[in-house]
């Protein structure tokens, strides 16, 4: 069976594949049957689709049904909604508009997983043993805040990120130089022009290919960093003027706009002349390295100034009243101590397996690409104690490091002579490498404290939950179209699911409309909500009390506006609508 894991490894990633593909519509099968996309992103990518297969403009990416009158300036690119785009459009005449979404959403999410499998068992193949991706595809299995990224209905795109960041560790640990040096550059590339969000690893990835070529100098170095400049600046050239909307082409700092592609065509040209210098005069490489390297952040500092602090460009008042309360944005220590331990397990182990494994494999030619997955891993992981939004790459690179440790362990013990450590001891260590311990430590039962804390939870989010379910949003639907003040969280869903339009998303340029929902609900005078339905050419007013926002203006203004409504205190200028007795929201119509 060993023999043919190493013989027919391409068979066996469609195999594996197939069978992850298949778990995973299982898993979901609930949520798929309802179009249950939870999350505000993945709402608002299904109707980013669906707007532009409905006439609008390849690069007008404005949401329009968010932020009235101007529109939700979108910061993101068309390269994740082609697949769900093709989706639609190959299931629609067969199987109507409702099958064709579901079946959109539940494959879209796992297409990206391919690429990602197959770049993570070619990278252990070359720097662990042909035989060992089984133990890393084991491992992958029970990285959960990464799985969630390829799951249905997660159509986002994160996953598509993780794939590349997956394919350009592949090109890194590519022995054919000039291969290597293309796949990792243009897998950079198509990852910056969806979004930033990896950027930190995607620069340390790229250092790494110049420091190779400065420390040793060999040919196959120089090859390697020529071959990625130019594929990183080729690839970042045409993802920007096949992808960027028309608002991403000025001077922004969040995305792949001319701010990011000057300073990437920069460097590419910098690395490029780099790779042609002859001669073997190690200190010259690194010098010449570090005055490039001080160029390219020079001209970025003086050129764009603007840049220089958060990429969100967002004001104190915002971040105070919203951004601060987002929940992937906080440090992993702000966590519960279940979800941090469950979190946190595998990167920790992984950072160490893969210093380890750096270490050992020094002076030999997987030497610089294990000092690479180390620091990759390290930097991931020292992320969480930042954002805990650094999770799913954190727990994907630790694959690595996880991974060669297994397979300095796990065989000596399967070869024990003793059953009890053939047995006792594999399970034991692999679940403690793969960060199963910390699944069951979160078993453990909960103290008298976090018993009643889940009770008033579940009590409190049992109705509330309701208000993002289909046939609730049915009573919505059947209402003509209007503009709505509701909340920010609750605005991708409505648009997604219903004819209606919002006055706000969660997104950082949406950041004049979420003041504007914040102060209505928050101010104890109704007339700031007053105006600024007037102002957005809002007509009703939905609530839906007790979702997980609405405990922030309970909490924050308790003698505020969404306090007096729920309350019963309801100025003139708003009218009841009727709704049925089960509905979780509660409306009203604006009546001056």
């Amino acid at each position: 069976m060993m023999a043919w894991i190493e013989r027919q490894w391409r068979i066996a990633i469609w195999l594996l594949f197939a069978g992850t593909c298949a778990y995973f519509v299982y898993y979901k099968w609930g949520q798929i049957r309802w179009l249950a996309l939870s999350d505000t992103d993945d709402n608002l990518r299904l109707a980013e689709v669906k707007a532009w297969l409905g006439g609008q403009g390849w690069f007008d990416l404005r949401q329009y049904r968010l932020a009235p009158p101007e529109g939700l300036n979108v910061h993101w690119s068309r390269i994740v909604d082609l697949p769900i785009a093709g989706l639609l459009l190959l299931f629609r005449p067969l199987f109507g508009d409702f099958t064709a979404d579901r079946i959109a959403v539940a494959v879209a999410p796992m297409l990206a997983l391919a690429p990602a499998l197959w770049a993570l068992v070619l990278t252990i193949r070359r720097v662990v043993h042909p035989r060992a991706y089984p133990v890393a595809f084991a491992i992958l299995m029970c990285a959960q805040t990464t799985l969630f990224m390829w799951m249905p209905l997660r159509i986002d795109h994160h996953g598509w990120q993780l794939a590349s960041l997956m394919v350009v560790v592949a090109g890194l640990a590519d022995p054919r130089a000039r291969r290597g040096g293309v796949l990792a550059g243009a897998a950079t590339a198509f990852s910056l022009s969806i979004g930033l969000e990896l950027i930190p690893l995607m620069a340390v990835a790229g250092a790494s290919v110049a420091l190779r070529w400065a420390i040793a100098g060999a040919p196959d170095d120089a090859q390697r960093l020529r071959s990625y400049a130019v594929s990183l600046g080729g690839g970042c050239a045409i993802g920007f003027a096949a992808f960027a909307s028309n608002d991403n082409r000025a001077m922004v700092c969040d995305v792949l706009s001319p701010v990011y592609l000057s300073t990437l065509l920069l460097t590419s040209a910098l690395m490029t002349a780099l790779s042609f210098l002859r001669g073997d005069r190690r200190m010259l490489r690194l010098a010449l390295l570090f005055l490039a390297g001080a160029a390219i952040a020079g001209f970025y500092a003086v050129s764009f100034p603007q840049c220089l602090g958060r990429p969100e460009a967002i004001s104190p008042e915002l971040e105070r009243l919203w951004f601060s309360h987002i929940r992937e944005v906080k440090p992993i220590y702000a966590k519960p101590w279940r979800d941090a331990l469950q979190t946190s397990w595998l990167p920790l182990i992984g950072a160490v397996g893969a210093l380890i494994a750096a270490w050992r494999a020094r002076g030999t030619a997987a030497g610089p690409v294990w000092a690479t997955l180390a620091l990759l891993s390290l930097l991931a992981t020292a992320g969480l104690a930042w954002q805990s939004r650094f999770g799913p790459q954190a727990q994907l690179l630790a694959v690595f490091g996880a991974t060669w440790l297994g397979w300095q362990l796990l065989p000596r013990l399967l070869d024990s002579g003793s059953s009890l450590v053939r047995v006792g001891g594999t399970l034991l260590v692999f679940f403690a490498l793969s960060g199963q311990l910390a699944q069951f430590a979160a078993m453990l039962p909960k103290s008298n404290k976090e018993q009643r804390r889940e009770k008033v939870v579940n009590r409190a989010e049992g109705k509330p939950r309701r208000c993002v379910t289909l046939p609730a949003l049915a009573q919505l639907d059947r209402l003509p179209p209007a503009t709505m003040l509701t909340f920010v969280d609750l605005g991708p869903r409505l648009i997604a699911i219903t004819k209606h339009s919002a006055v706000a998303g969660p997104y950082h340029r949406n950041g004049a409309a979420i003041l504007d929902v914040h102060h209505a609900f928050r101010a104890t005078s109704p007339e700031v909500a007053h105006e600024v339905m007037r102002r957005r050419g809002a007509t009703m007013l939905l609530l839906c009390p007790g979702m997980a926002e609405s405990t922030i203006y309970r909490a924050r203004a308790p003698q505020g506006f969404y306090s007096q409504l729920v309350d019963g205190q309801v100025p003139d200028w708003l009218q009841p609508v009727e709704l049925p007795a089960n509905s979780p929201f509660r409306l009203w119509k604006r009546v001056g």
